[in-house]
């Protein structure tokens, strides 16, 4: 299938490594122009010498914290230098840390605000008036099976995915007349360095191995198996696509059925 998205321009951000750098590699053997971000120098070169080798092109990268206002600034205004606008935007983090609600502190709550939603909303503002200008345009924020049904031990990731949610759906409506979709993917257990440090957390508390946890999680699953962040991209890609033009305000989960509710 053609995805009608080659020689787009995307960002992809927090993706030197995971479902981000799995994303970014889906797009460019789609012949978008990407644009990868990730607070490690090393591992940014890491990725793109990786993507280059699979594909042949080497995607865009900038050192950012998206955490940071003015390095979320710099690295779109490097962008737009470099490719002129942003079609795709990708909002993709790191997860919050675990712990349960009266453990947390209030620089806790503030540091996932930050990272979580208000990285969402920054790199939003940035890239809009350019969509609304040529009306074209997609934002996908991957999330998580939490925005649907809230993990254990994770308040933190609960409460400001579901305010990205939220916040997508809101922003969908308002700009779906300039042909630009908003739309989130919610992973289940995926295999990334993430779920490895859950699961290294899960052991300390219950006695059983870090091992011995990640096979729990895949029994937890009806497909008997833990996804792969390449099973992620696939969708973004295909909801950056021209195909997908009339979806927008959607949470998608992609979590081998492991989400209870039906809706």
């Amino acid at each position: 299938m053609d995805l009608g998205i080659k020689g787009k321009v995307a960002i992809v951000t927090a993706s030197s490594t995971g479902i981000g750098k799995a994303v970014a590699e889906t797009l460019v053997s789609e012949g978008v122009n990407v644009a990868i971000c990730s607070r490690s120098k090393e591992k940014l070169i890491e990725a793109s010498k990786d993507i280059k080798n699979k594909f042949g092109t080497e995607p865009f990268w900038c050192v950012c914290d998206i955490n940071s206002p003015k390095d979320i600034e710099n690295f779109h205004n490097a962008v737009v230098k470099q490719f002129g606008s942003v079609d795709i935007l990708v909002n993709n983090c790191g997860g919050p840390i675990p712990g349960y609600f009266a453990d947390l502190t209030e620089d806790d709550w503030n540091d996932a605000f930050k990272q979580v939603l208000l990285s969402v909303i920054r790199f939003s503002h940035l890239v809009i008036p350019d969509m609304i200008k040529k009306e074209w345009g997609r934002i996908i924020n991957i999330t998580s099976v939490a925005v649907k049904q809230p993990v254990h031990n994770l308040i933190l990731s609960n409460s400001f995915r579901a305010a990205v949610t939220g916040f997508a759906k809101t922003l969908s409506n308002e700009v779906a007349s300039k042909n630009i979709t908003v739309n989130n993917v919610a992973p289940g257990y995926t295999l990334t360095h993430r779920l490895y440090e859950l699961a290294v957390n899960r052991a300390k508390t219950s006695g059983k191995s870090h091992e011995e946890i990640l096979v729990e999680m895949a029994k937890d699953v009806p497909m008997n198996r833990l996804g792969g962040p390449e099973e992620i991209a696939a969708l973004v890609a295909f909801l950056a696509s021209k195909q997908a033009s009339y979806i927008t305000g959607t949470t998608i989960q992609v979590d081998g059925g492991s989400t209870k509710g039906i809706f």
